[in-house]
């Protein structure tokens, strides 16, 4: 029964499919295929019924149920069936219509927005770079905005706070910059660089959802590990790296000490969001506590052993082979002194010298003065001077080549009693007091000068914590023996050669070498952006009667400064380089005082009322404290103040020393 039905449908489809593909045949035709096919269908639902009663004659009254139900079904209404399809034939061909008319409609639309925005030159709207509005504008209107949003944000300081002290960075500091243009042409293009719909497509996707371009940046990643470096150098307890030096016939290694230390590719990464992202709040960093490692003899013996090399020059091409000492020690003995507990060690080498040192080779491998810089001193300060000279006499005649990088600590070694240094007044804990090999930092303040005019790459240097006297703010350097250092590298295409000479009050660095074919004019400018007053203390002097006042320390005025090196040719700059943006601390004003019933509480001394030709100490870095005698309570100390040492600087072959007034009144420590 079921197949009968089925073959029922399959016929009435079969039917339907036939009358749609041939439209030409006539409804008498059509009708006569029916009748045979209704007259057909009758022959087989008869004889389906019959066989049906025949197999199901056991069970009668279910045949008979089934028998009636099938009477009851009705036959198909071809006309009925050919109304539906025609209905939904109308239907599709309606739903057809409307689509095609929207994507019409929708091209239409498209094309006319597309041309309207086709002769729109300037940015959509919506779209941001760097969170800076730029929706509007041309290209060049855009440029210009963020030009002037992104110089603000290099003028702004950031400060980093770590264990309570804090310090400021710049951007300028780090030459940070950034690709305004690319940032500009990306934004541009939003809504250009498809076809018409992507266009369309983001033109309105950044009016609804906006757009924000990030600024890609770039920096001077050497400098900011010099900051780094250079905080991490001042954090009470740092850790000192283990270290070494060659001191005539001597390996004198030094055991370095556990301490705190800055983890510097993540204060790196903090530093650069702090800047970049715009922070307002102090950048907190927390140093971490590391374990000196352990002495690498093995490594120093590798990096020490040398074969001596006689010095020559050649001609054509001009070139200088400098000489080189042979050295040599016995390992398996160093191992032996390592392994002894102790903060230094001094191993015995093996020099041999060559036939020929580098400064034997004659004048004429040195034909040109490059530069030239003199700072004055107080020649009656004795031990002072004498500090200054056996630090000129380790700085006479050293060659530096092409590509070295010349290192002070190394040049001149630790500085002890032995080798003739002497106690002058330096810093300590914010005061003036007497230091093993006080006033060296002169010479290197004085080297580095001479290097700048003669236009070599700085690679090292630190300002003092106080102003100096001798040089202007921003062309001092300091240096502290196993910590901070002076460093510059030999960028020029000869070997160069310092001179010196200390004498008469007058230290004068010069450096000689081969001019090349394009000689710059060198100018150092510094300028101060910011003064920070200084305090008066008073301490109480039982030595003293009540109401009796000295003065045991002048006070010294802070400030911020700026330092550049324009180069110049032929009278006109052609590049302005930023060395360094220095931060001097105010140094208080201590009043020694008979005690009262009342104390004098601590006075702030303004800035603008603080003259220029106020003391400024010079402040050093080496080394030891002397002790100090417990004053008589019957002599009242002086001020320890002497002449304020000046500095004049030439880069010409033929430098003049003009004896100049320092605008400031200094201390020599």
């Amino acid at each position: 029964m079921e197949k009968n039905e089925e073959k029922i449908e399959a016929e009435i489809l079969e039917s339907n499919v036939k009358e749609e593909k041939n439209n030409t045949i006539n409804d008498d035709a059509t009708e006569q295929v029916k009748t045979i096919k209704d007259e057909e269908i009758n022959e087989e639902a008869n004889t389906a019924t019959a066989v049906e009663k025949k197999v199901e004659e056991p069970k009668e009254e279910k045949a008979e149920n089934s028998s009636y139900d099938f009477k009851q079904k009705k036959r198909p209404d071809y006309r009925e069936l050919k109304e539906k399809r025609d209905k939904k034939n109308h239907r599709i061909l309606i739903s057809s219509i409307i689509v095609v008319s929207i994507i019409i409609i929708g091209l239409l639309a498209s094309t006319i927005f597309a041309l309207l925005n086709s002769n729109n030159n300037k940015i959509m709207g919506g779209i941001s770079i760097d969170n800076i509005s730029v929706e509007g504008l041309t290209d060049r209107e855009a440029i210009k905005l963020l030009n002037e949003k992104i110089e603000e944000k290099n003028q702004k300081e950031f400060v980093i706070s770590i264990n309570g002290a804090t310090y400021t960075i710049t951007p300028e500091q780090i030459q940070l910059t950034y690709n305004i243009e690319k940032a500009v042409e990306n934004a541009y293009n939003i809504g250009r660089d498809g076809n018409i719909f992507q266009n369309n497509f983001s033109i309105l996707q950044t009016l609804f959802s906006k757009n924000n371009i990030e600024l890609e940046y770039t920096y001077n990643e050497e400098l900011l590990d010099s900051i780094i470096k250079d905080i991490g150098a001042k954090l009470p307890n740092v850790m000192i790296d283990n270290s070494y030096y060659i001191e005539e016939n001597e390996l004198i290694i030094n055991r370095g000490t556990a301490g705190v230390i800055l983890n510097v590719e993540e204060t790196k990464a903090l530093i650069l969001a702090n800047i970049t992202k715009q922070q307002n709040s102090p950048l907190e960093i927390e140093p971490v506590y590391s374990e000196c490692p352990e002495i690498d003899i093995e490594k120093i013996y590798s990096e020490v052993k040398t074969e001596p090399q006689d010095a020559y020059y050649t001609t054509d091409p001009f070139e200088i082979i400098p000489h080189k000492n042979g050295i040599d020690f016995d390992l398996e003995k160093a191992k032996e002194v390592l392994k002894e507990e102790k903060d230094e060690y001094i191993i015995k080498l093996k020099i041999i010298e060559p036939e020929i040192l580098t400064n034997e080779i004659g004048e004429e491998a040195f034909p040109n003065l490059l530069s030239s810089f003199s700072t004055k001193y107080d020649e009656s300060n004795v031990s002072r001077s004498k500090n200054l000279k056996i630090a000129m006499s380790k700085l006479d005649g050293v060659v530096i080549m092409p590509g070295e990088v010349f290192s002070y600590n190394k040049t001149l070694g630790k500085r002890t009693v032995e080798e003739g240094y002497q106690y002058a007044n330096g810093f300590a804990g914010g005061k003036v007091v007497p230091m093993l090999a006080g006033g060296i930092c002169q010479i290197s303040s004085t080297l580095y000068d001479a290097a700048l005019y003669a236009n070599l790459n700085i690679v090292e240097r630190h300002n003092h914590m106080f102003q100096a006297g001798y040089v202007e703010a921003g062309k001092d350097a300091t240096v502290v023996y196993g910590s901070l250092d002076l460093k510059f590298e030999n960028t020029r295409k000869y070997p160069i050669m310092l001179k010196t000479k200390a004498g008469g009050g007058l230290a004068e660095i010069r450096i000689f070498g081969i001019k090349e074919d394009v000689e710059y004019e060198v100018e150092i400018v510094s300028k101060i952006t910011d003064y920070v007053p200084y305090k008066v203390v008073y301490e109480n002097d039982s030595s003293l009667a009540p109401g009796v006042e000295r003065v045991s320390q002048y006070g010294l005025q802070g400030c911020r400064s700026t330092t550049y090196r324009i180069l110049k040719l032929n009278g006109q700059e052609v590049s302005r380089e930023v060395l360094s943006t220095d931060t001097y601390d105010a140094l208080n004003k201590i009043v020694r005082r008979g005690a009262t019933a009342t104390t004098q509480p601590v006075e702030d001394i303004p800035a603008a009322a603080q003259p220029i030709s106020d003391p400024i100490p010079v402040p050093t870095s080496d080394q030891t404290v002397a002790p100090t005698a417990t004053p008589s309570p019957t002599v009242a100390p002086t001020p320890i103040s002497t002449p304020a040492p000046t500095s004049t600087s030439t880069a010409t072959p033929t430098p003049t020393i003009a004896p100049t007034t320092s605008p400031t009144g200094a201390l020599e420590p």
